[in-house]
């Protein structure tokens, strides 16, 4: 449990940032809807700074634990990218109100089926292409800008761009930054490893994939954290399909995480996507008692953060960027599944 004792555990998804937050009430309860309506929205009780102060333990960076690597400090953040007129645009795009999450699973139809393969793909591919440019010397902006060019070169859309105010096209999460990373001028140090979070949106259909890298000579207890956080990924994808508790995601990332005596980010999860970014089911990564079960033609993404160290989250004055609280090294990968008769379809796959 993160902050003071009367709250229960965050769970966030792992774009949704802090800008949902869980109070004593039931999940279910903690949503208003408008009638007629599928987006709901979450019941805010206190003031966003009160909730990044509280629930993350905020402190200042230089009271972290010292550790083998430079401590990340923010860069210059260069102004947003401009995305052409015909490319469609999800709806919170420019909106002043935070975005919602929609109450219901994505379930589709063949249509939408194929509209999900056609954006998961997109989403592969550029993920794959961000991977080439993580060199010593290249700055995280910089990656930027080339994956903003080739999703709006494919006729897509950048899906983090302008989500509650989020300022770039891509999450780029380097090192003990646990998840939403905005590229900056900050370049890329040999031995670094970083996590580039992708999403798409393309024909009205979110495609959502993230995958950790390394930069140049990156170092064993590095090169292991990021094997075994992939492996537990798709050790949970093996065990999904139709009538499967969402729990046993959970149950099979934590046991897996154990055995390296890894830690287990609990206030970020996976989530339903697909017309929209984020909704039903939340994918817990950790042993839980949820209840709910997959459904046939149902989408949803799967993407376990776990950190050699502390799994406690700390929040820059950015609002958005998310690291560990002893600057131990965290690791993250996602991809985007279909529940199909046979088990999981990965979508997001080249």
């Amino acid at each position: 449990m993160v902050g003071a004792p009367s709250l229960q555990p965050r769970l966030l998804s792992s774009f949704v940032g802090d800008r949902f937050a869980l109070s004593k009430q039931p999940l279910s309860q903690l949503f208003r809807c408008k009638l007629g309506s599928k987006h709901v929205s979450m019941q805010l009780f206190r003031t966003l700074s009160g909730l990044t102060n509280l629930l993350f333990n905020r402190r200042n960076l230089d009271e972290v634990l010292n550790s083998q690597h430079k401590r990340l400090r923010p860069g210059k953040i260069s102004p947003r990218r401009p995305v052409p007129d015909h490319i469609q645009r999800p709806p919170y795009v420019n909106s002043r109100q935070a975005p919602g999450i929609v109450s219901e699973p994505e379930v589709h139809d063949e249509k939408g089926i194929e509209c999900m393969r056609v954006s998961g793909r997109l989403a592969a591919q550029v993920l794959e292409y961000a991977g080439t440019l993580v060199k010593p010397g290249v700055k995280t902006d910089e990656i930027d800008q080339e994956v903003h060019q080739m999703i709006i070169d494919n006729g897509a859309y950048p899906s983090p761009l302008g989500y509650g105010g989020f300022p770039k096209s891509v999450c780029t999460s380097v090192n003990e930054c646990i998840c939403h990373g905005i590229p900056d001028s900050r370049p890329l140090e040999d031995g670094d490893i970083i996590n580039i979070d992708v999403t798409v949106y393309l024909d009205g259909y979110h495609g959502d994939t993230s995958a950790t890298f390394f930069c140049g000579e990156v170092d064993e207890e590095a090169k292991k954290l990021v094997e075994v956080t992939k492996e537990s990924m798709y050790k949970a994808i093996s065990i999904c399909a139709p009538g499967v508790e969402y729990k046993k995601i959970g149950k099979t990332i934590h046991e897996h995480a154990d055995k390296y005596r890894y830690g287990v980010v609990r206030q970020f999860v996976g989530h339903g996507v697909g017309r929209v970014f984020h909704a039903d089911p939340v994918v817990l990564h950790h042993r839980n008692n949820e209840g709910g079960r997959m459904m046939l033609n149902q989408t949803f993404t799967i993407e376990p953060m776990l950190t050699i160290g502390s799994i406690n989250p700390v929040m820059w004055d950015d609002n958005w960027t998310v690291v560990t609280d002893d600057g131990s090294l965290s690791a993250q990968f996602e991809h985007t599944i279909l529940i199909t008769r046979d088990g999981a379809e990965i979508l997001t796959q080249c």
